[in-house]
């Protein structure tokens, strides 16, 4: 990759358009499967919440040195 491109990078501003995300993780064991259903149950043991969509776009390009703006809808 040509290094006056990552350079270049830090001086742009992006405008990101899209929808602003939060993806959940739910971490556990599965102890049975439902009666009701073909699914799983799981024993929650934590949740983890992190940036999805256009809201981990934003958050890369800021990570990469850039500067971003969101435009988006929850």
């Amino acid at each position: 990759m040509d290094p006056h491109l990552i350079d270049a990078f830090s001086q742009a501003h992006v405008l990101v358009l899209g929808d602003c995300i939060v993806d959940a993780f739910l971490w556990g064991k599965v102890s049975r499967i439902s009666p009701e259903a073909p699914v799983p149950v799981v024993d929650v043991e934590r949740e983890t919440l992190s940036l999805g969509g256009a809201a981990n776009v934003l958050a890369n390009i800021v990570a990469l040195g850039g500067r971003a703006t969101l435009c988006g809808v929850v």
